[in-house]
């Protein structure tokens, strides 16, 4: 095992930052290492927190950095990929125009690959998850917002501006559109996402006087939209309706991918998923409704395998394919 090949995947979150060290067939060495990521504290510090991060989990795979072939770093944020630069990312101010894979190949002298956190995690669940043994998939990532990515045949869609697969900002609904984060309307996460099933139930609570998410309301103080979800498990109209309603939101969502990319697998991933089969399978059942016959029964509907290592696993991934790419330029 000598010659095994390994690569680090870091995964950059607003809070924080997780990386691993899998091998080359996407498996972990060892258990993915987590430091806070503090932005507050400048984009320099960051730029060394990344590092930080990166030596602490070759040194938990027990492996030294000599033995990395290369390295994927995934961030969230307006980016612009090919260049490898966060621009201006929201969870990450006050930094600016980061240039994240210059100083992470010059600090490492190793390839490096950077990419979009939704794009790596969809990756991840292509590479070695619920998508290992199809060509082609999307996967929306269901949380406070909701993010995305595309990939057909062992390619990320990345777009040509660094703007391909935000799955959250198509548009859902324009005739009385809901006003969503990114400070436009009737974008899918302004309907679906975990915020917008808790600003919603608010809203139908105002008009119904009966359902239980008002005791809970008075118990917890604020309702969070796994709340939501467990009352409709108990029998409650209200949140019954509501789920259901986020259930067709996103067989929207699933079926324009149908239409316009028509891929082997949709698959959803996050803390929404908690859900479980009776939530996919009302997705299922929408998109039989909404969408043309032919695709609506062959693209498979499910939900993803990796959880929250899907990030570091897709970004190290990138990162093989650099390296891959690398092999491929020095033989030319």
């Amino acid at each position: 095992m000598k010659n095994a090949l390994h690569f680090v995947g870091l995964d950059v979150g607003g809070t924080t930052m997780k990386a691993g060290v899998v091998d080359d067939a996407g498996q972990p060495v060892a258990e993915p290492v987590n430091l806070p990521t503090e932005p507050e504290r400048g984009q320099e510090l960051g730029l060394e927190r990344m590092c930080e991060t990166i030596r602490l989990a070759v040194s938990e795979a027990k492996l030294t950095l000599d033995q990395i072939a290369a390295i994927g770093v995934a961030t969230p944020g307006t980016m612009d990929i090919a260049a490898g630069i966060i621009l201006d990312p929201p969870n990450l101010k006050p930094w600016r125009n980061v240039q994240v894979r210059k100083h992470i190949e010059k600090v490492f002298g190793l390839p490096t690959a950077f990419q979009n956190d939704a794009n790596a995690a969809a990756y991840g669940e292509f590479w070695v998850g619920a998508g290992k043994d199809v060509q082609s998939m999307v996967l929306f990532t269901l949380g406070t917002g909701i993010g995305g990515g595309i990939i057909i045949d062992d390619r990320i869609l990345e777009g040509r501006h660094s703007h391909g697969g935000e799955l959250g900002h198509m548009k859902i609904e324009m005739t009385n559109p809901r006003l969503c984060g990114c400070d436009r309307r009737g974008c899918l996460e302004a309907y679906a996402s975990a915020s917008s099933v808790v600003k919603r139930t608010y809203e139908a609570l105002q008009t119904d006087s009966k359902s239980a998410l008002h005791g809970v309301c008075r118990t917890k103080g604020e309702l969070t939209a796994k709340d939501v979800f467990t009352v409709a498990d108990q029998g409650d109209e209200l949140a019954r309706q509501l789920v259901d309603q986020t259930a067709f939101y996103l067989a929207v969502g699933t079926t324009n991918m149908l239409h316009s990319i028509d891929p082997d697998m949709v698959a959803f991933a996050g803390g929404m998923t908690a859900a479980g089969e009776p939530f996919i399978q009302r997705i299922r059942h929408y998109v039989r409704e909404l969408a043309f016959p032919v695709p609506a029964e062959k693209t498979e509907i499910r939900y993803a395998l990796l959880g929250s290592h899907a990030g570091f696993i897709g970004a190290a991934g990138c990162g093989r394919q650099a390296y891959q790419r690398s092999l491929e330029k020095n033989k030319r």
